[in-house]
């Protein structure tokens, strides 16, 4: 096979010295490909749709038409970048009756229309969280604000603008009275009198009000110029739900979203498009100074059933609203604030302070600041220049003399806010922090686990909350909702219908007392069964961080390898090594010195068995250690885990079914497979067991907020075998800092004696699928994690571009017929059984409840999968959205396979997202 090369992903061969016979040429399936194919792909099919984009979305790459390959290669890079300029881009179709507009950008794609409802399935109807909005038929208008001096603020620039309506409504604005998004935007719902205007807004500057009187209030003064942009047009969004127009007049629906937000956004703190107050629910302490704030997000969308205004329950964590001294003593659990702070606490303090608000309450005004930094020299030492005699006076003093305070704590450091050449020095028992204020870094665990408490609801409680929301936000008597735009929002959950999908049959081991299952509820044991193929280790050992539970681990693992073996494994039974144990310092020294003793032995170390230090937070460290730089398959244990199964007397069942979801682990880590599809065994899965099929799973995971520096990092798995599609093989990439589009999906390399060298994650998975089944794939189905709607059109031009390079530059005309789903866990839709029937016992809708009708979009191909059982709280289901699909598929056949596939592994959608996220977090 001409280019084959060593595949990157795990426990594959690398195949040197070896060959392997070629690809036919122009390999893949004929349906979905070809001049006559019933979709429109190739040069003489009708052209593609055009996407909506509106407004644009960033630059995509583009697509390459210089020669990328080296000159002897068989592939060819222009006539490829044609073939997927023609099938992802760009010229409207004539569907539509009206005369398309024009898409704001060449890079414009339309994703595949739906194919038909799915009809597979018991019918039901649910709840789900999103409220019918009527639009009356009003004359839109959209004006361009300029303020100056310019303002960065939201609130501040809410402020001015209410201000202007307040001012000049009577005399300027025809008494209309406008919506406004807190940035350059202004929307009316009829023509104001003029195109352009300017208006001189005095507002009080509320950092200088509180208790001073009126004379000793600082007034600023504002210019603000409202110019006429556009006229968004809703005839145009009633044709778009009517499945008239293709093009989602994006424009039109920010304009009534503006609207509806507008009056939570002046009542409550706004994150995003999510609002948070303390009237909105009760708050709680997360530990460390911060609090939690309960709130909801808010959101219009276009559905099959018309605009709805998806609401749903949320809460975030914020600073308390306490002085900085009392915050340090949380933060450092109840420290000594008589003794200074040390360097390392210092530098904690000012990370997690830095760019926080702080008023100063002592003053006959308050006054509000930004920390900047904290000194290094405790307040005590710190003098600073008075402007009146150009004397070196000391902070300690000056409060003295000043205000009449005397400092308590003078050997912490001061705040530091101000400029670098005039800094402002303020005294941390004086400054309370300025309530409202977001906190955006990462929670630790302990914080995790107390808001995860604190908001996890039942599915009745939450759509209980939900509907408090909706009465909160009364929109009904709202005058520039109902009366000035004409909108109304329906105050009950929209009704859905929905289907429960069969669950699959899955085949275990003959040897088993049982040899197969039909999962019920979601969920299913290991009673009775065995791992359909059971993997083998030979060599092996065990470290124990943990203190509290360091003599147990000889018992656990005996009892681990036996729950193994009688499981189908081939699991030697005393270690390569003796059993380790370790403090939690020693975690990087001990991984080593093991790695070292298997290699000195000149044995591969097949599995490491982990119990965990007592003390959370070395997971993460662990797992890079032994994935990334030492080359260990691991298993970790928690060790309180561990403890339960050994001092619990009343946890034998727990004991046996933990024994049993490990070793399920460890057989997938070593190369074994658990249960197999039974349809996939009787090659009855629809567009995979007919031909030779890879299945995909990409993800990308950021650095967390304030890394500015960290690379993000891109996985990708693909399944390995064929008919059975259960094994995976992953391979992870470093890219620049938060870029969503994975960089290294196709790739090459000049080699001085090479030349052009082809490589990246897509060929070397599909070397890798070839390797392990002696044949090519004619399929390609890739599971997107991670994209949101504004970056469909971006992800999908760049990444198909690469899948397609990939597969040309193994061998000329190789191009698999493809199919691209998006998958979004980050969505804020809620679905709720309406019968007891069609609940589990935690309230839920069943395992394998779908929709793909009334809150879906209009004309797009996109379902919502409730794939898992529920077990705490409200169980949120997967959203999939097709955006290219060359295979053909139909709803029934896609919502089959993607629920089918959901129980070859544990989570909670398709496997292969679940797998790229596991790579990511580093298991």
């Amino acid at each position: 096979m001409s280019g084959l090369g060593g595949g990157r992903g795990r426990r594959q061969e690398s195949g040197r010295g070896k060959r392997y016979p070629s690809f036919p040429r122009g390999g893949g399936d004929a349906r979905g490909r070809g001049r006559d194919s019933s979709r429109g792909r190739g040069p003489s099919g009708p052209p593609p749709q055009v996407a909506p984009t509106q407004p644009p979305a960033p630059p995509a790459p583009a697509i390459s038409t210089s020669s990328t390959y080296h000159p002897s290669s068989s592939s060819s890079a222009a006539p490829l970048s044609r073939e997927v300029a023609q099938k992802l881009v760009l010229e409207p179709q004539d569907a539509t009756t009206a005369r398309p507009r024009r898409p704001s950008s060449s890079k414009a794609i339309r994703p595949p229309s739906r194919p038909g409802p799915g009809t597979v399935g018991r019918k039901c109807m649910v709840k789900a969280n999103h409220f019918l909005v009527d639009v009356a038929d009003k004359d839109l208008h959209h004006y361009d604000v300029s303020i100056i001096p310019e303002t960065i603020s939201k609130k501040l620039n809410r402020s001015i603008m209410k201000q202007l309506i307040k001012s000049y409504k009577e005399s300027h604005l025809g008494r209309r009275c406008p919506a406004y998004d807190g940035g350059k935007s202004l929307y009316t719902a009829g023509a104001l009198p003029f195109d352009s205007e300017e208006f001189v807004v005095k507002l009080i500057d509320e950092g200088h009000n509180r208790a001073s009187s009126t004379s000793a209030r600082k007034e600023r003064e504002y210019k603000v110029a409202v110019k006429l942009a556009s006229k968004p047009d809703i005839h145009y969004l009633q044709e778009f739900l009517r499945s008239r127009h293709f093009e989602c007049p994006r424009q039109t629906i920010q304009v009534l979203d503006v609207v509806l937000r507008t009056k939570p956004s002046e009542n409550y703190t706004v994150v995003g498009r999510a609002f948070f107050s303390p009237n909105l629910g009760q708050t709680g302490e997360l530990g460390n100074g911060i609090e939690y704030w309960k709130g909801f997000y808010q959101s219009l969308r276009p559905t099959q059933m018309g605009l709805s205004l998806n609401i749903d329950v949320s809460a975030r964590s914020f600073y308390e609203p306490i002085l900085v001294t009392d915050f340090v003593a949380k933060h450092f659990k109840n420290a000594n604030l008589s003794r200074p702070l040390s360097d390392q606490h210092r530098i904690k303090v000012e990370k997690v302070l830095k760019g926080v608000k702080v008023e100063l309450s002592h003053m006959e005004y308050a006054k509000t600041y930004k920390i900047g930094g904290i000194s290094r020299e405790p307040i005590s030492q710190l003098t600073f220049t008075m402007n009146e005699n150009r004397t070196n006076v000391s902070v300690v003093q000056y409060f003295r003399d000043k205000y009449k305070i005397k400092l308590k704590y003078a050997s912490f450091p001061a705040l530091q806010c101000g400029s670098e050449a005039k800094p402002v020095y303020l005294p941390m028992e004086l400054s309370r922090i300025v309530g409202g204020q977001r906190y955006t870094k990462k929670l630790n665990d302990q914080q995790v686990k107390a808001l995860l408490e604190a908001t996890c609801q039942r599915p009745h409680d939450r759509e209980e909350n939900i509907n408090g929301m909706i009465r909160a936000n009364n929109f009904q008597g709202n005058a520039l909702v109902d009366k000035e735009f004409g909108i109304q929002v329906q105050e009950e959950l929209a009704l859905v219908d929905a289907r429960i999908l069969p669950p699959p049959v899955l085949k275990y081991h003959d040897s088993g007392r049982e040899k197969s299952v039909n999962p019920e509820f979601g969920a299913w044991n290991m009673f009775n069964k065995k791992m359909v193929n059971g993997g083998r280790v030979d060599f092996w050992t065990c470290v124990n961080f943990s203190i509290e539970y360091a003599n147990m681990s000889e018992g656990f693992c005996v009892e681990l390898v036996k729950m193994c073996n009688s499981k189908g494994m081939k699991f030697c039974q005393t270690p390569s090594i003796p059993i380790w144990s370790a403090g939690p310092d020693g975690i990087d020294q001990a991984l080593l010195d093991i790695y070292k003793e298997f290699a000195a032995m000149k044995r591969s170390l097949q599995l490491l068995i982990i119990i965990l230090p007592d003390q959370t937070g070395s997971y993460g460290k662990i797992k890079r250690i032994c994935e990334t730089e030492l080359d260990i398959v691991s298993q970790c244990c928690q060790p309180k885990q561990v403890a339960k199964c050994f001092f619990d007397k009343q946890a034998a069942r727990f004991r046996i079914r933990y024994f049993e979801n490990l070793a399920l682990k460890i057989n997938v880590k070593v190369g074994g497979r658990n249960t197999v599809l039974n349809d996939a065994i009787m090659r009855r899965i629809p567009r995979v067991s007919d031909l030779p099929t890879i299945i995909f799973g990409a993800d990308v995971t950021h650095p967390e907020p304030g890394e500015d520096s960290s690379s993000s990092i891109a996985a990708v798995v693909a399944s390995m075998d064929w008919p059975q599609v259960t094994k995976y093989c992953g391979i992870v990439s470093a890219q620049p800092h938060r870029e969503e589009i994975i960089q290294d999906l196709y790739k090459t390399v000049q080699d001085p004696q090479k030349g052009v060298v082809h490589g990246g994650m897509i060929r070397e998975l599909l070397v890798a699928f070839f390797k392990s089944t002696g044949q090519k794939p004619h399929r390609i189905i890739f599971y997107r994690d991670g994209v949101s709607e504004g970056q469909f059109s971006q992800v999908l031009l760049y990444e198909m571009d690469a899948i397609r390079k990939a597969c040309a530059s193994i061998e000329y005309g190789y191009m698999p017929p493809v199919t691209f789903v998006v998958v979004q866990k980050r969505h804020h839709t809620r679905l709720f059984p309406t019968e007891d029937d069609q609940m589990d016992g935690s309230g839920n809708i069943l395992a394998g409840t779908v929709v793909d009708t009334s809150i879906c979009h209009p004309t797009e191909f996109d379902f919502y999968l409730n794939s898992h059982a529920g077990i705490k709280g409200t169980s949120k289901p997967s959203h999939y959205h097709v955006l290219f699909d060359e295979n053909n598929f139909t709803a029934d056949d896609l919502q089959l396979l993607t629920n089918n596939l959901c129980y070859t592994a544990s989570c909670i959608l398709c496997p292969f997202i679940s797998f790229s996220s596991t790579l990511l977090r580093g298991e």
